[in-house]
């Protein structure tokens, strides 16, 4: 536990390096924290900071620079994000490209404007696909081999060969197709399933079995991952002072932005919780750098998640204006593809 001066010079000391990026000393801190200490007083504190690890002290410097677990603390008891309008936080012509469109414009539109607002790295994930389909047809290409077209409410179409266990004729298919779209089309897949299961006996020997390959081919294409990850602004690191100088670093950041597959389970992760969800340095064994910290934040449509976006950076980011970029353009985004 630490007590009000410890807190109020670990505030400073973290609020002081984010905007200067160089390590603090005593005499700054005295000055910024409005605190009438000694500087042996204000050093003892610091000693105390560092043995408990909050704080570190560069070799090359006299001042102080916080550690992983600085930060954290800062984040967690310290930070004070005030809710604000899209407008206080966003440009005029940041909402625009967020406007009512195709959601893949939508999600590239969105993981620009994160790269754009933080000056680091946007990323977000495209919409879930819904597990609904609006029309469905079959389509004979030989001997027990059919074309399945699925047709979602967005207009997403899925096409996949199934081979049958016995040989329909193209009128057989186009019965089939007639009765399960004036029967089944616009119910989720759970919700067919579950008709299936109460009216299989009744339904006619091909049309049982065609819908049951519909089903499962719809099930798996609802749980393919969305359209991948859209990542935007990766070449902003190259300008952050905290990585120009290390070039390993840099190739290995660059290296989990190309594979995408660590920051998919990371962002997945981050999409069953509310709000904002702050990592910071080596907290996510998904992204586990100490030089990056993530902020994510989930978005939904007509009240369900559907995806989850957010702001890679240095640790050393602005942290409050890094929760509103993230928590406010997770609200457009949502607004935009409920509107569709």
């Amino acid at each position: 536990m630490l007590d009000d001066r410890a807190k109020t010079l670990l505030k400073t000391l973290v609020e002081r390096y984010i905007a200067d990026g160089q390590p603090v000393g005593s005499r700054t801190l005295s000055r910024a924290s409005g605190l009438e200490l000694s500087p042996a007083t204000i050093r003892n504190v610091m000693a105390d900071l560092e043995d408990l690890g909050l704080i570190a002290s560069p070799h090359t410097s006299a001042g102080r620079v916080p550690t992983a677990r600085g930060y954290r603390l800062f984040v967690d008891t310290m930070l004070t994000a005030r809710p604000l309008d899209a407008a206080q936080v966003l440009p005029p012509e940041g909402a625009a490209p967020l406007a009512p469109d195709q959601p893949q414009r939508v999600i590239a539109h969105a993981a620009q404007m994160l790269s754009s607002l933080s000056s680091f790295v946007g990323v977000i994930t495209a919409p879930r696909k819904a597990g609904v389909f609006h029309h469905i047809e079959f389509l004979r290409l030989g001997e027990r081999r059919v074309l399945v077209i699925l047709v979602a409410p967005d207009g997403d179409v899925q096409n996949r060969l199934i081979v049958t266990a016995q040989d329909f004729t193209a009128a057989q298919l186009i019965e089939a197709t007639n009765f399960i779209n004036a029967h089944y089309a616009g119910l989720t897949l759970d919700a067919v399933r579950e008709k299936l299961h109460t009216e299989v006996d009744a339904l006619r020997g091909e049309i049982a079995q065609l819908m049951q390959a519909a089903v499962q081919m719809g099930s798996a294409a609802a749980g393919e991952p969305a359209e991948q990850l859209v990542v935007s602004g990766e070449r902003n690191l190259l300008t952050v002072q905290d990585f120009s100088s290390d070039l390993g670093s840099l190739r290995k950041m660059f290296e989990l932005f190309e594979q995408k597959t660590q920051l998919m389970r990371l962002l997945e992760v981050s999409s069953r919780a509310e709000g904002v969800r702050i990592y910071i340095g080596g907290e996510s064994q998904f992204v586990p750098y100490e030089e990056l910290s993530v902020v994510s934040a989930p978005y939904t449509v007509d009240g369900q998640v559907v995806g989850t976006l957010g702001v890679i950076g240095p640790t050393r980011m602005a942290y409050e204006r890094m929760i509103q970029i993230v928590d406010i353009t997770s609200r457009l985004v949502g607004q935009a593809l409920s509107q569709k």
